[in-house]
């Protein structure tokens, strides 16, 4: 590395938080300096992810309504820009930009080992004055998450020091299972937006109190001295996007009036120092939430899988509250030191990165996970296929891995068309990067990954166009029910995300372009199907079948998909 590359970033470094020391090889290097009453850390939607990897941020993550132009929906230059970050080390950091240059130069993030030993470091620091807290989405997202049923990120989080979570994916393990690995969790669980529903109540289905609540709606931490009220909020619309069967005893959502009745609740009996919402709502929701619901001083939040550099101040009645958004993949920890003065505090936040090459392995947490790795390390290191170019999945729109998936399914299913669901999650592979069975699972490991065939009419296939893109576009959060546009490969459309229900979608045609008729029925294939159980092969098992059988996938770059209406939106860049 020469001087200029290390100038640059030791001026990421100091953008970012972190002191001029960041990137040394030791462990000691992450000192960050404490001078406050209390210590926040922040991690989520890590998704099972144990080790290292790339992640790729998105060229597409379009806000709509009052969310048009502003954090988190801005990408590219735009967002170096807006946040006045010049260099190189941020550009990789924050956006797609040179992504695959700068990835060989700054190589992955994250990996519990490297996670560990940052916190460990952050923690120290604060002199037993801190508290970790995780907004879920931990226990899927590998192979060894689900055939573990989540249980290997139960005790990674044990090991890692998680004092409270929340969740989502967590729970599309089963309620059985959900309760068992809680049962081995450390740390507390909080959600104050799940009760049990009317028939669970009838059939004596244990709550966790006369509210009817699930688990926990909150906890109160004592930290210096300091009451810390956290309650949780789980991902609100569980039951509709993943399977409801999983989850037949619960009943979510967003839960507004009850989220300030139970902060009404709190202020009242503990009258506790300091409030915190650990939420999985997605950003959007909780601007709105913050707005709306009084009494709250921060947000911690998850599953849009945001990485927002400085928080966001939403000013409400009651003055204003802390929105922070953590990222994904393991790629960073929020920081948020509280010094106290009186009945008011201030603030310092930090959103670091865990750049792995940089920092030291903590050897416990290394152990470990050896140890819950090495009885699948054979079938997971084959080697099935390499790509052209990098695949990601990361977009408001087509990522280059569900073209992947997508694309096995017409030719190894036989169909015209293809439709993947639109995760949010699963690591990056930088091109001529091999593919091996454990990257393909860490796309698709989850607990409904059976492929389907079936005949649809073309006005079906429109109709679930504009369903999807309704969850995604409704200029009203609390209508958003996550995700990103479900991924297509055999069909063409264009997209105006401005209209309304039924009105976005249009010119939608087949690959050879001809139009695809309402009437007409077409052959589609797809998997992780939320209304039926399905019985095809798993997505795995497609993936892999077409990659061992034509040796490097070579991704198609063409447009099929035209987004009109957005050229003033700098939350895209095509």
């Amino acid at each position: 590395m020469n001087r200029r590359e290390f100038l640059q970033i030791m001026a990421a470094a100091y953008l970012v938080g972190l002191n001029k020391n960041v990137f040394g090889r030791s462990s000691a290097s992450y000192n960050y300096g404490f001078n406050s009453d209390i210590r926040l850390l922040h991690i989520t939607d890590t998704h099972a992810q144990l080790n290292p990897t790339y992640f790729r941020e998105p060229n597409i993550n379009l806000g709509t309504g009052i969310n048009k132009n502003v954090p988190p929906h801005i990408v590219g230059k735009e967002f170096l820009d807006y946040y006045s970050l010049n260099d190189d080390f941020n550009k990789y950091v924050y956006t797609y930009l040179n992504y695959n240059e700068l990835a060989k130069e700054y190589g992955k993030f994250g990996g519990y080992a490297y996670l560990k030993t940052v916190i460990d470091k952050l923690r120290g620091e604060a002199g037993g004055k801190s508290l970790l807290l995780d907004g879920g989405d931990t226990w899927q997202g590998s192979a060894i998450s689900l055939f573990t049923n989540g249980m290997d990120m139960v005790q990674a989080s044990n090991i890692l020091g998680v004092d409270v979570m929340t969740g989502h994916w967590e729970f599309t393990f089963g309620e059985e299972q959900f309760l068992d690995n809680l049962s081995k969790f450390n740390g507390e669980f909080v959600a104050n937006n799940v009760f049990l529903n009317d028939e669970a109540i009838f059939n004596d289905i244990q709550a966790y109190n006369d509210e009817n609540h699930y688990q926990k709606p909150y906890t109160i931490k004592e930290i210096n001295g300091r009451q810390i009220a956290i309650i949780g909020q789980a991902f609100p619309y569980t039951p509709i996007a993943n399977p409801a069967r999983l989850v037949p005893n619960l009943t979510f959502g967003i839960r507004e009036q009850e989220l300030q009745t139970t902060l009404d609740k709190v202020k009242v009996k503990h009258k506790p120092d300091l409030v915190v919402v650990l939420s999985h709502n997605g950003i959007d929701v909780d601007k709105k939430l913050a707005s709306r619901v009084y009494g709250i001083d921060i947000i911690l939040g998850g599953h849009t899988h945001d990485a927002v550099p400085n928080v966001i101040e939403v000013k409400n009645n009651s003055g204003v509250t802390l929105v922070a958004n953590s990222g994904c993949n393991g790629k960073f920890v929020s920081v948020m030191d509280i010094k106290f003065s009186g009945k008011s505090y201030t603030y310092k936040y930090s959103l670091i990165p865990i750049l792995s090459s940089q920092i030291s392995p903590n050897k416990d947490m290394k152990r470990y996970i050896n140890k819950i790795s090495d009885p699948y390390k054979a079938d997971l290191s084959e080697i099935v296929g390499y790509a052209s170019e990098t695949l990601y999945r990361r977009s408001n729109f087509n990522g280059t891995f569900d073209d992947l998936l997508c694309d096995s399914m017409n030719n190894v299913l036989n169909t015209q068309l293809s439709l993947s669901p639109g995760f949010r999650w699963g690591a990056t592979l930088l091109p001529n990067q091999s593919i091996s069975m454990e990257d393909i699972y860490n796309h698709t490991a989850i607990t409904y990954p059976n492929t389907y065939v079936r005949e649809m009419s073309g006005e079906t296939i429109k109709n679930i166009l504009e369903d999807v893109a309704d969850n995604i576009f409704n200029v009203d959060p609390y209508l958003q029910q996550g995700g990103d546009m479900v991924r297509t490969r055999g069909i063409k459309y264009s997209i105006n995300p401005q209209q309304t229900m039924n009105n976005r979608i249009s010119n939608l045609r087949l690959n050879n372009d001809l139009s695809i008729k309402p009437n007409k029925m077409y052959k589609v294939s797809g998997w992780a199907s939320v209304n039926n159980v399905e019985e095809g092969r798993p997505i795995w098992e497609i993936a892999a079948e077409y990659l061992r059988a034509i040796g490097q996938y070579k991704v198609d770059n063409s447009r099929n998909i035209n987004v009109i209406g957005e050229k003033d939106n700098i939350g895209i860049d095509i």
